[in-house]
């Protein structure tokens, strides 16, 4: 994560936004008042997926189950009716 104080990123936010969305690397951004962070969008949406996927009741239990769940055991994506 980059730290930096809001008079350089100020100065140089082009080139820390241009970073921050090709390396998804986030900005912490220091203030008199506080921090805030920078994130690229495709990190944001990534985290918003997983506090969603974290939301719903027992998903989780049921991919650690299917993890232990030997490959040959599996089905196909093709046997697999959507």
């Amino acid at each position: 994560m980059t730290n930096i104080n809001i008079t350089n990123f100020r100065r140089d936010i082009y080139e820390l936004l241009e970073q921050t969305i090709k390396f998804n690397e986030p900005i912490n951004i220091s203030t008199k008042n506080g921090n805030a962070i920078v994130l690229s969008e495709e990190d944001y949406n990534n985290l918003m997926e997983t506090l969603y996927i974290s939301s719903i009741p027992g998903l989780k239990e049921d991919i650690i189950e299917g993890l232990k769940e030997p490959l040959e055991d599996a089905i196909s994506e093709n046997e697999v009716e959507w």
